[in-house]
Formats: structure tokens, C-alpha cells, sequence
């Protein structure tokens, strides 16, 4: 089996995942996937026997769209989210306009976005596709998700303390102990 496919095969076991993607896909969003912790929480759980998974903290959809950047309409896809399943954390992000607070390069898609986040285990995402099948977008890899190891990005080399930061306020150490955190 390969990683994508070990990836995906534990995302649909996990029937509220499958229908959190279900109502993402409803919105027919160009580029989209549920990333970061959505992904990493329930592969991380998975090896750790931990079932259910725990609920993630936050749901983050990204998405890629130029043609409208506006906070507006993510919050519309984030009402319309609620409006499907209600009273989950959702969090919509346009992608196209995620560079700007970052000050990097304008981003050419979402995987591209993601290879400016912190860590190498965030920066992976599912997506439910219209056959019901599971794409993976694994921009930096999923060698160090599934051997859980955590490490920066290049991106997140360069704020090391942002890192350090998350890494601690999140608790995964204490969370998942098995975790390899290598610098």
C-alpha cells in the first residue's frame, strides 16, 4: 500500500470524517482540501490505537481561488458549512490570498500554499472526490506523518520560534508520546 493510499484508507474508517468531506465537497470549491489537523490528529491517533479519534480543534478547508479573495465569501462557505453540519469548528481559507500576512511569493495552488506552513506533518490534505475516492495532497511528503516524526518545513526552519511555539501550545508531545520531534 502505498503512503497516499494508507493516508486515505484511514481518513474513510473514520465515518465523521467522510461525511465532514461529504458537506466540503457540497460546495463545489475549486482546489479544496481539509488539511492540518483534520489529517494529522487522525493519522497520528490511528498509530497510536487511539479510536475514535479525538475531534479536531479546528476543521481547515483550503481552497484556491483568485478571482475572489475576499474574507467575505470564505465566511459564506463557513455559513453554509454550518448550515450542512451544524456547530462544527470550520475554518475556510481562499489560499490565493494567504501569502499576503505571510510575506512570501504569491501561491500558484493550494499544495503550494501548504508548503509555507510550519511543519512538514500539517501540510497534508484529503479531499473527497465526485466517485467518492480520496486524493491526498501531500505537497512536502507523508514519510514523516506516517513515521511519526515531526519536523519543520524549510518555511518553518526560518521561524523556528513560531515552531517551538506551536509545537508546545498544541501538546503533542503529550498527546501523541511516540512522536519523534527531530530539528
Amino acid at each position: 500500500m502505498s503512503p497516499s493510499s494508507a493516508i486515505a484508507d484511514i481518513i474513510a474508517q473514520d465515518p465523521v470524517a467522510v461525511k465532514q468531506l461529504r458537506a466540503v465537497r457540497e460546495l463545489g470549491l475549486p482546489d479544496w482540501c481539509i488539511a492540518a489537523g483534520f489529517v494529522r490528529n487522525r493519522v497520528w491517533d490511528h498509530l497510536h490505537g487511539i479510536f475514535p479519534p479525538r475531534a479536531p480543534v479546528d476543521i481547515d478547508v483550503l481552497y484556491f481561488d483568485a478571482g475572489d479573495v475576499s474574507p467575505e465569501r470564505e465566511a459564506a462557505f463557513e455559513r453554509r458549512l454550518d448550515g450542512l453540519l451544524p456547530g462544527l469548528p470550520w475554518q475556510v481559507r481562499n489560499q490565493a490570498r494567504m501569502h499576503v500576512w505571510k510575506n512570501v511569493p504569491p501561491h500558484r495552488d493550494t499544495a503550494d500554499s501548504m508548503t509555507y506552513w510550519l511543519e512538514t506533518v500539517t501540510g497534508i490534505g484529503v479531499r473527497l472526490e465526485a466517485d467518492d475516492t480520496l486524493t491526498v495532497v501531500a505537497p512536502l511528503g507523508t514519510d514523516d506523518l506516517l513515521n511519526l516524526r515531526c519536523r519543520p518545513t524549510a518555511y518553518g526552519r526560518t521561524r523556528r520560534h513560531e515552531y517551538d511555539a506551536r509545537v508546545e501550545a498544541k501538546r503533542w508531545r503529550e498527546l501523541w508520546p511516540r512522536v519523534n520531534f527531530i530539528d
